[in-house]
């Protein structure tokens, strides 16, 4: 694995802070977040999101929260994995 450091989230103090990756060898963005409230979650897992996919978060999945400030570094982190 060969991961690109994209970016932080920019309001990050010292440590724990969404962070954005991209793996160079696979193409796949890697996400760190925080973890959903258990209302969020709660809401995930009894909700069928798309129809014919069954409800809940499949073993190897995970759901992260990450601030809308940094969709400038999703964005690039999407535009770096097309790139590769």
């Amino acid at each position: 694995m060969a991961l690109q450091f994209t970016g932080i989230d920019p309001n990050t103090e010292h440590e724990g802070s969404p962070t954005v990756w991209v793996d160079n060898e696979t193409r796949e963005i890697v996400i760190q977040g925080w973890r959903p409230d258990a209302a969020l979650l709660s809401e995930i897992i009894d909700t069928e999101w798309a129809p014919g996919h069954a409800k809940g978060i499949p073993d190897p999945e995970a759901v992260v929260r990450i601030p809308a400030r940094m969709v400038p570094i999703l964005r690039k982190a999407c535009d770096d994995a097309e790139r590769q």
